[in-house]
């Protein structure tokens, strides 16, 4: 199996700042002597993906984490001081900086990616190696800077290296970058099958499919028709990316990645991994066939793109990190592993509205798969353990920890341990990959983008469902079912406009508290008002505010102490 090994340069980030002197550099690397060959290329491109890694090792402040928390299908939940959970989950505030680690890391990786595109001129390699390694880099800028928009708005564009102090950049401004770099990455990445490309590195095809989620988003919750398209300078809109071209880069994704669907679709999610499916009862038909879950990489020919998670994590370091996602959404109730096999150990983040199971047909096998229902699938539940709040008694099946027995025998807290032959630290060995991109979503968009069901019933016959016709509300339908818990709802009941309606059926649900019957409160006026108020954007750190010297401007709707979560 190909993986990455995560290289950070020290010289990305230390670039000199003495431009007054003009001798070589002999002892280290700067942009004067890097990058210069291929291998130095590697190195800078290398350094833009670990800060994919690193954002995943401070969860509360992630794009996905948060996308997830703010949905309709999902609660805060958490121990009773876990407020950030809970807070983010109601729109609330929970301290001035909590969004900090993810501004930070986001704006990192664009640095990085404007460093490359800045001196990968000045590498010894042929023209196709050296469009394959700038397209890497205008995907991943484009890509950091389409989370930061979904999640704060309009944000400050930094496309050079030179430091800045720009203020939030007007909307257009922002997605017509986005779309510049994803162009970028279109034209200049090989049209390869998928397979023959290093897992988790950009494709064109990675680069097609997040157009279209760009263009779905923006053309959706800002009422528009097209995409604007800059410049490349982050200063000027020249022109526009078009429907129809959209629908052009997705059929192509389509028809010539090379990707696919597996046949079945609970070999996606890991509790079906070779060393778990015998003893599961759920999967044990799959492990009789032999079949068992596609880990990752070249093998799994539905992943569009991820972020790879390292057997080589360790606190501290910027080498790798496990899935972090995998523990802050793990059982918060646990009896020492059997009671709740193959499930283990988490911080309880993430449970389920009720709403989202009563609203799912149980004649649709998705619903089984994707959702962990306590009472009747784990042996022993003990409900409020660890003062655990906002409980539903459902949790999301495709990213939690789990578990396997040794040859011995011994239940592990990571059937990871198993397959990498790694120790079992059960907060280190979640190696689930992060999945950012699945064919199955690009079917979906297929579809809303063409209005025609074709993709929609690709992706209901490999779940056993039978055809429909198309409408925009089968099509929301399918959406919310098949990327149950893969944070693509709070987007798409933003861009639908249907956030107000979808936020307020929350209230009200019957929950536990504390292992006590509760209702889910109003709190800060309810979910609908702090829904209007903010538009579902999340506040910029106070701290780059300050830094900024009043340049930057918060959020509107987080300026107010009485938006402060104070808990339960």
């Amino acid at each position: 199996m190909k993986k990455i090994v995560y290289i950070i340069i020290a010289a990305l980030v230390c670039v000199s700042c003495e431009d007054f002197l003009d001798s070589e550099n002999l002892v280290g690397k700067d942009s004067t002597n890097f990058p210069k060959t291929a291998d130095d290329a590697d190195q800078m491109i290398n350094g833009i993906y670990s800060t994919l890694s690193s954002a995943i090792s401070d969860v509360p402040s992630h794009y996905y984490f948060v996308s997830e928390l703010a949905s309709d299908d999902r609660f805060g939940g958490g121990g009773e001081n876990d407020k950030v959970f809970q807070g983010v989950d109601k729109l609330m505030n929970v301290g001035p900086d909590w969004t900090q680690p993810f501004w930070e890391t986001r704006y990192t990786g664009i640095f990085r990616a404007n460093m490359a595109l800045e001196t990968l001129d000045n590498c010894d390699v042929d023209e196709a190696t050296l469009n394959k390694y700038k397209g890497e880099a205008h995907f991943l800028r484009g890509f950091f800077y389409h989370e930061l928009a979904e999640m704060f708005g309009p944000v400050p564009m930094r496309i050079v290296t030179t430091p800045e102090n720009n203020p939030r950049a007007d909307v257009d401004l922002v997605y017509g970058q986005i779309a510049y770099d994803l162009k970028n990455a279109i034209e200049k990445l090989p049209a390869v099958n998928y397979s023959t490309i290093v897992s988790g590195h950009a494709t064109k095809w990675a680069a097609e499919s997040l157009m279209a989620r760009v263009f779905l988003f923006y053309t959706g919750f800002y009422n528009k028709t097209e995409l604007p398209l800059g410049d490349g300078t982050g200063e000027t809109v020249v022109g526009s990316v078009t429907k129809s071209e959209v629908i052009a880069w997705i059929d192509d994704c389509v028809a010539n990645s090379g990707h696919g669907l597996l046949d079945d679709f609970r070999q996606l999610w890991a509790y079906s991994n070779e060393y778990t499916a015998k003893e599961y009862d759920f999967v044990s038909d799959l492990a009789a066939q032999g079949k068992y879950w596609v880990l990752d990489g070249s093998g799994n020919k539905e992943h569009v793109f991820t972020v790879k998670c390292s057997k080589m994590a360790d606190w501290g370091t910027i080498i790798g990190y496990s899935n972090q996602f995998v523990l802050f959404f793990g059982l918060r109730s646990d009896n020492g592993g059997e009671d709740t096999f193959p499930f283990g150990v988490g911080w309880g983040a993430g449970g389920v509205s009720p709403q989202l199971w009563n609203d799912w047909s149980n004649d649709d096998p998705r619903k089984e798969a994707s959702i962990l229902d306590v009472n009747t699938d784990v042996k022993k539940y003990i409900w409020g353990a660890d003062k655990q709040v906002e409980e539903s008694g459902f949790w999301q099946k495709k990213l939690l920890a789990i578990r396997a027995h040794d040859a011995d025998g011994n239940l592990k807290n990571s059937f990871s341990s198993l397959i990498w032959e790694s120790d079992d630290n059960f907060q280190l060995r979640q190696l689930q990959d992060h999945i950012v991109v699945r064919f199955a979503d690009v079917l979906l968009m297929q579809s809303e983008l063409k209005e025609n069901a074709e993709g929609i019933n690709r992706v209901r016959t490999r779940a056993g469902l039978g055809n429909i016709a198309y409408s925009l509300d089968n099509l929301k339908k399918e959406r919310r079912f098949e990327l149950a818990f893969e944070g693509r709802r709070w987007a798409d009941i933003r861009r639908w406009h249907i956030a107000e309606a979808s936020l307020d059926k929350q209230k009200g649900t019957a929950i536990w508290v504390r292992g006590l019957p509760e209702i889910m409160k109003d709190f800060g006026g309810g979910y609908s008002k702090r829904y209007q108020e903010t538009q579902g954007f999340f506040p910029v750190p106070v701290s780059q505010i300050s830094i900024s010297g009043g340049v930057l401007e918060q959020t509107p709707g987080w300026g107010n102490v009485s938006n402060e979560f104070q808990g339960w």
